[in-house]
């Protein structure tokens, strides 16, 4: 599917230059920094969206974990004495 953007004469240049430096096109630069953006785009409203599901579920439930439940389990990540996941609670 093609589609054309406007862009500005600086941005252009700009694109042109890098992609220079790259050895590669300006259809590909421009095509990996939509590609970076869309990725991280939707990355962040995926964690939005589990975020919004999670205090849901907490107002529903009101199962949680404390603060400190979260950083001792993380804390231990990674070490010989690694954690199992803390179980919810009231």
């Amino acid at each position: 599917m093609a589609t054309s953007i406007k862009i500005d004469d600086d941005l252009k240049c700009r694109i042109q230059h890098l992609a220079g430096l790259r050895q590669r096109s300006s259809h590909w630069i421009m095509r990996e920094a939509i590609t970076q953006y869309v990725e991280r785009e939707e990355a962040r409203e995926s964690f939005k969206q589990e975020a919004l599901a999670s205090w849901a579920a907490y107002q529903e439930t009101g199962q949680h974990l404390t603060g400190q439940e979260a950083r001792t389990w993380l804390g231990s990540w990674g070490t010989d004495a690694e954690a199992e996941l803390p179980k919810c609670h009231d």
